[in-house]
């Protein structure tokens, strides 16, 4: 593909048109949320849209997620393809109840009479000084859940790519977008093609150690991975893309090439999905490993405020560097 083809993107700008192209695809789908239409959306994902399609197709709600979550619910049993927008994933836990106990469980109790085929987006991750309230990174919560797909797109392609693809599917699919991320610009195709959001992506081939990270991580994942090529290290960097279900298959190649992994995840530490990531590698590669595989994650702290506190408390590019060291100089 030429240069030419290309367009300078923002990740906010992807969503934005990923959200544009699926209304005009399919009449049924349409964006609710708080401040979604005229404010233009908490981080100016929706900006325009109003004027575009319309107050019918682009809903502010009042400020009660449990409310315009079941609300979205409603919309998809009756046959309409919702985007839910959840402001912050701190904030998605009062509808969490609409999620776990009602989206996710439908298809189960009804004795799969009733698909729920919505989609719910959210912003997640620190590093932007918003405090406890706004800035933790729960999405390892929401992989934990059966009956429900995790997407966490951490390309300015992906955040384009995947939404179209995730209200096609006929059972609930959220995604989790780090707020952190929304500036980021990168060179897109200006005609999109949809393409697969079940499989994890090597963003860097190495043969040293694999580098396992996704959404807001995932930059820094790869910058460690040029730091450690200054020093002779070939890391491998993995983006799992999807956290619920994980694309195991691609994970456990990637182990066995490079024998050794670290996983970077803006969790925390205790019950993480990088937990479920080593799990799942001591199950299925244990005989491929030369050293204890490592991981890399968020301080179990609530995230603080001040500058200084939340970059301490977050996965920063010297961590993953120094964790990736520690792997190659272990013995098993």
């Amino acid at each position: 593909m030429s240069t030419a083809t290309l367009v300078k993107t923002s990740y906010r700008e992807a969503v934005r048109a990923a959200i544009r192209e699926a209304m005009k695809r399919d009449n049924r789908v349409f964006l609710m949320g708080e401040d979604v239409g005229e404010y233009g959306g908490c981080y100016a994902v929706s900006m325009g849209l109003l004027e575009e399609f319309g107050p019918e197709r682009i809903r502010d709600t009042p400020l009660s997620e449990s409310a315009f979550v079941g609300a979205g619910i409603g919309a998809a049993l009756g046959g309409m393809r919702p985007i839910v927008e959840v402001m912050t994933v701190n904030f998605s836990l009062l509808a969490l109840d609409q999620i776990l106990n009602t989206a996710a469980t439908l298809l189960h109790m009804s004795g799969g009479q009733f698909n729920v085929p919505i989609v719910i987006r959210m912003a997640t991750g620190a590093g932007r000084q918003l405090a406890a309230q706004h800035s933790h990174s729960l999405e390892g919560w929401y992989a934990h859940i059966p009956g429900i797909k995790v997407l966490a797109p951490g390309t300015v392609e992906d955040a384009r790519g995947m939404l179209w693809p995730a209200l096609q599917d006929p059972d609930p699919v959220l995604i989790f977008e780090n707020a952190a991320l929304y500036n980021m610009e990168a060179e897109m195709p200006g005609e999109f093609k949809d393409f697969d959001i079940s499989k994890a992506k090597i963003r860097r081939a190495g043969s040293d150690l694999s580098l396992i990270s996704y959404g807001g991580s995932l930059g820094k994942t790869l910058a460690a991975a040029e730091e450690l090529a200054k020093v002779g290290i070939s890391a491998e960097v993995l983006d799992l893309r999807s956290l619920r279900p994980l694309d195991t298959e691609t994970i456990m190649d990637s182990v066995r090439r490079t024998n050794r992994a670290v996983i970077v995840d803006e969790g925390w530490r205790t019950g993480s999905l990088a937990a479920e990531v080593m799990a799942s590698i001591m199950e299925q590669a244990f005989y491929d490993l030369d050293a204890p595989v490592g991981r890399v994650c968020s301080e179990e702290v609530p995230i603080p405020y001040a500058k200084h506190m939340e970059e301490a408390a977050i996965p920063q590019i010297p961590k993953i560097v120094a964790a990736a060291k520690e792997v190659l100089n272990a013995h098993v």
